[in-house]
């Protein structure tokens, strides 16, 4: 029923610029920052990723260069401590890569990157092969989809799947992304599932459900002033 949602494919970026497992840390260092990027994969025959080297792996070396660490120290951050001594991509790169495919929704490649603290993916098939890359800021791209386009796929998906005949026309309004549903439906259970649908859009920031019920009938509804229930009859001729 819902709109498919945007993979990673849609916004990742297809040319990459990566690493050999001999790549030098001073080539690994020019790299960087020649294509302002702060991390690089790590490939190996057939293209296939073997692991990441982060502007995190390198600053060991700066950070232990004039230290002689206690030995707590070198007990907690053995890790950091080998890729203060590292020379090649092979003995910085932290591996096996964390990464991502390329049919991936873009609210799973969110998810893994929030676990696993980092900043962008690798983008691969299921052999591991290499096929593009997708940063925190390509996720971003999904809420620059215009207004109307999201007015329409929750016209078309959403409304009138649950709604396929309101009491009256049911308004879809979007402004900066947030979605304001108005309008009378017969069963007023079915707005948190409206809203939940819609949150779910691909570019929708928010929400606002102000879908209403039926109109109440006071002819029909006793708890309504002067509504339903027993006729009271009174007159002149009444007596106490």
């Amino acid at each position: 029923m819902h709109g498919t949602p945007h993979i990673v494919s849609d916004v990742m970026t297809g040319t990459v610029v990566t690493l050999g497992r001999g790549a030098t840390f001073k080539d690994i260092v020019k790299t960087m920052q020649q294509w302002k990027v702060s991390a690089l994969p790590v490939l190996e025959e057939g293209n296939r990723v073997v692991g990441i080297v982060s502007e995190a792996d390198l600053l060991p070396k700066e950070e232990f260069r004039d230290s002689d660490p206690d030995r707590h120290t070198q007990l907690r951050r053995l890790s950091d401590l080998a890729k203060a001594g590292a020379l090649t991509a092979d003995e910085l790169m932290t591996a096996p890569a964390v990464t991502v495919h390329a049919n991936d929704t873009l609210a799973q490649a969110a998810r893994t990157m929030a676990r696993a603290k980092i900043k962008r993916l690798p983008v691969v098939d299921d052999e591991g092969v290499l096929h593009g890359i997708v940063s925190r800021a390509d996720l971003l791209k999904v809420f620059l989809r215009d207004d109307e386009d999201i007015a329409e796929e929750v016209r078309r998906q959403i409304v009138a799947y649950l709604f396929p005949a309101p009491i009256e026309a049911i308004r879809v309004d979007v402004r900066d992304g947030v979605v304001t549903l108005t309008g009378r439906i017969r069963d007023t259970m079915l707005v948190p599932v409206a809203a939940r649908l819609v949150r779910a859009v691909e570019g929708v920031v928010d929400v606002n459900c102000a879908l209403m019920g039926p109109h109440r009938r006071p002819d029909l509804d006793p708890d309504l002033p002067g509504g339903g229930g027993t006729p009271q009859v009174s007159g002149a001729g009444d007596t106490a």
